[in-house]
Formats: structure tokens, C-alpha cells, sequence
């Protein structure tokens, strides 16, 4: 399971998700709104809207909320100028970290996320640094309770699924970029209820942390990270023990 997923999944355990929802929701709702200025209100025509709408709905963000967005590009009257950007750095013991932004104010952002790496025994990379050491694909999550596991494996697999993995609470299915869209529709239309569904940078292999000092600093380096508006996800190659306690 990636790192990424399992850090959603501890979170959700301890109930991380509910405290910060209004903050998710307000990142959710801005990656809706981009989506729809670049390519049109109607996710049937616009992927990456598509996309941005599952996740939002994946993270049972309210259908007013939605509509409230996509009403929002619809109209302009959001005018702020929003632009992807990449940071990559290192973590404690050299955990390499993508931090992917969505922001309208880059002098802003740069250095929020440079004191988060920072503050934590970090340091804030060039870019590639890390890059390399990540896989972009789509990743998509349903939980073991709502599906077979030898039948889901099948389905995915026959509609271009490159790799599948089970943990004890989701199966996570990894596809290639090209392939994504067309699994994700082909797994809704059979009727499987997705609980993440998104284009992830997944590291091409795991680096534990030794020192019990340095998980902490790593556990508060994400959260921080996490904690900026400006951030919308954050990728890394840690990998997370089965009994991390992050409160």
C-alpha cells in the first residue's frame, strides 16, 4: 500500500479526517474550480473535472458544495489565477517528498513549504531531486467490505489495471496515466463504489525511518505540509509502520 494512501488511511482511523474537513473541502473545491475554467463545466467532456469531482465526492464533500464550484467557474466569479506547482525535497533520514501545490501567490507558497522542510530535519530539493524516484499512475481505492477480492482483481486487471494490492481495510488498484480514466469509468459502471480515485506520484520503493525522533519530526513535516491551503497533496517514500500513532 502507498504511502501516501496508508498516511489517509491512519488518519481516517484516528479520526484526523472529520477534524480537518472544512480545510479538505476548501482544497477540494479549488481543484474543482481550476478543473472546470481549463476545460468546461461538464465532467463527461472534461477528465481532469471528472477526476477532481470523484475525489470530492470520495471525501463525502456535500453535492451543494460541488455545484457551488462548478458555479463559481461557470459564472468567473472566482478570479483568482491558480497554477500547479512541484516541490520536492527530504525528509529525516533522506525520505524523499513531493509536495504538489495549486496556488494563485507562488511567493506565498515557496516559503511556507521550505519552513515546513525546515523545521522537521528536512531540506527543500531542486527540482528532479526526487521526481525520479516516483511513478505517476492512477491509483483507485474501494474498500474490502464492498467488493470480492478475487472477482475485483479480475474485472480490474481485464480493463487495463497494471497492479493490485490488498490491505486489510481497501484493495488498491494501480493502472497506468493513459490508462485511468477508462478503468475508473469501467469499475463505476459495474457498480463499485470508489473510495479514492486520483493521479498519484507512487515511489518505486520505500525507505524506513530508524530513529523514533525522526518519525516524529516526519509525522509533523506532513502535517504541516497538509495544513497549507496551497497544498494539495503530499507523496513520499516512507515507509509508515503498521503501529504509528499520530496524535
Amino acid at each position: 500500500m502507498s504511502g501516501h494512501n496508508k498516511w489517509s488511511t491512519i488518519k481516517h482511523k484516528k479520526g484526523k479526517e472529520d477534524a480537518k474537513r472544512g480545510k479538505i473541502f476548501t482544497k477540494l473545491a479549488r481543484a474543482i474550480i481550476v478543473a472546470a475554467k481549463e476545460g468546461g463545466v461538464d465532467p463527461e467532456y472534461n477528465p481532469a473535472l471528472k477526476t477532481a469531482i470523484e475525489k470530492a465526492k470520495a471525501e463525502n464533500m456535500p453535492n451543494d458544495n460541488i455545484e457551488r464550484s462548478l458555479k463559481k467557474a461557470a459564472g468567473g466569479l472566482d478570479s483568482s489565477n491558480y497554477e500547479t506547482i512541484i516541490y520536492e525535497g527530504y525528509g529525516p533520514e533522506g525520505i524523499a517528498v513531493i509536495v504538489e501545490c495549486l496556488t494563485d501567490n507562488r511567493n506565498r507558497t515557496a516559503p511556507d513549504v521550505r519552513h515546513a522542510f525546515d523545521k522537521h530535519g528536512g531540506n527543500l530539493g531542486q527540482s528532479g531531486s526526487v521526481l525520479f524516484m516516483f511513478n505517476k499512475k492512477g491509483v483507485i481505492e474501494i474498500e474490502t467490505s464492498n467488493a470480492k477480492e478475487e472477482e475485483l482483481l479480475d474485472f480490474a486487471l481485464e480493463n487495463g489495471a497494471s497492479d493490485f494490492e490488498t490491505d486489510q481495510d481497501v484493495y488498491t488498484i494501480y493502472s497506468d496515466v493513459s490508462d485511468f480514466i477508462s478503468l475508473r469509468d469501467a469499475l463505476q459502471k459495474k457498480g463499485y463504489k470508489l473510495s479514492e480515485c486520483d493521479l498519484q506520484y507512487v515511489p518505486t520503493n520505500y525507505v524506513k525511518i530508524s530513529n523514533e525522533e525522526n518519525i516524529k519530526k516526519m509525522v509533523k513535516m506532513i502535517e504541516q505540509l497538509e495544513d497549507n491551503d496551497d497544498v494539495q497533496n503530499v507523496y513520499h517514500n516512507w515507509e509508515i509502520p503498521e503501529d504509528l500513532d499520530i496524535e
